[in-house]
């Protein structure tokens, strides 16, 4: 698991070169982009989530493309459409800007829940369909998108089948008084972002990818993670709880955090610190809980300790 380590800690050090103590945060955007998953930047304007996902795509040597969300974006705008070409007589394809190796949705919940909906394809069967074609996106791919909270006046609720889509939900939150200091040198000048250089070749990430599966998950940590999300279903303040996409999470993330720190075995810990990422925003809330505002990353905590982790062989 050396070499996913040393892709991993490469990645992690250079984004911190623009987004400023925040280790954990770009650490879950990492893992999502080794698991090839796709990852839910959540926070309130100006605590650096755009950044975070230009300064990861240029980390990596990948095609990047940057969606900006808005009311009145309409799917094609997102998957491409077809044009009649009136000297061939055919039509022609003009790719939208899903089809990049690195996506930036910028402020997904502006857009209409049809707009959203034109990304579900794209993101869990890696393809679009325009005109009844359908055409693979590149690979490697993966959706980063940034959604500033609900509560804020002009936005739109992501729909709970989208929100499954993504494998983690990352918050960035404010930085320390120190850091923000740090900030504001950095940037007196230019911006760190624009002398930010690559550090992982694509086939390096593709083999990374790879790699990491083959970390050991044992029968023992395989049926706590089970435990764990059958638990969100059975919550008494929980409408719906996490989809088996929700356990897949859990062992795939799993995996990356043990390889990341240069395991090759899932140790219990590493299910714990992925949990409240990978499963928080899988919950719909009863209506009870709703109007008591209670968030569904205490719940994930409750049932965090109330089931009982393995405490034998984790290899």
């Amino acid at each position: 698991m050396t070499a996913v380590r040393t892709l991993a800690e490469g990645l992690i050090s250079n984004v911190e070169k623009v987004i400023v103590g925040k280790t954990e945060s770009i650490r879950l955007v990492v893992i999502g982009l080794i698991c090839q998953g796709h990852v839910l930047i959540e926070d309130v304007p100006g605590t650096g989530k755009t950044m975070l996902a230009k300064s990861l795509a240029r980390s990596v040597g990948c095609s990047f493309n940057r969606i900006q969300f808005t009311p009145d974006m309409l799917p094609s705008d997102v998957t491409g459409v077809s044009i009649f070409n009136q000297k061939t007589g055919e039509f022609e394809y003009r790719p939208g800007p899903i089809m990049a190796q690195v996506v930036l949705t910028d402020e997904i919940n502006r857009a209409t829940p049809k707009t959203q909906a034109a990304l579900l394809e794209a993101m869990e069967e890696r393809q679009v369909t325009v005109d009844g074609v359908t055409r693979r996106v590149p690979d490697p791919f993966i959706v980063l998108a940034t959604q500033n909270p609900i509560e804020y006046e002009g936005t739109f609720p992501l729909p709970e089948a989208q929100l499954d889509r993504f494998m983690l939900r990352v918050n960035i939150g404010y930085p320390t008084l120190q850091d923000e200091i740090r900030v504001m040198e950095q940037q007196q000048i230019a911006h760190p972002i624009e002398s930010l250089e690559r550090v992982v070749a694509v086939e390096d990430l593709l083999a990374g990818q790879k790699e990491v599966r083959r970390v050991k998950v044992s029968a023992e940590i395989k049926n706590y993670i089970v435990r764990l999300v059958d638990a969100t279903r059975r919550h008494g303040e929980v409408y719906l709880g996490s989809s088996p996409r929700g356990s897949l999470t859990l062992f795939r993330t799993g995996q990356a955090r043990a390889a990341i720190l240069g395991r090759d075995y899932v140790a219990p810990d590493d299910i714990k610190a992925m949990a409240m990422p990978a499963l928080a925003h899988r919950l719909i809330l009863g209506p009870a809980a709703r109007s008591r505002e209670v968030d569904s990353r205490e719940i994930i905590r409750e049932i965090l300790a109330a089931v009982p982790a393995p405490g034998g062989e984790t290899s």
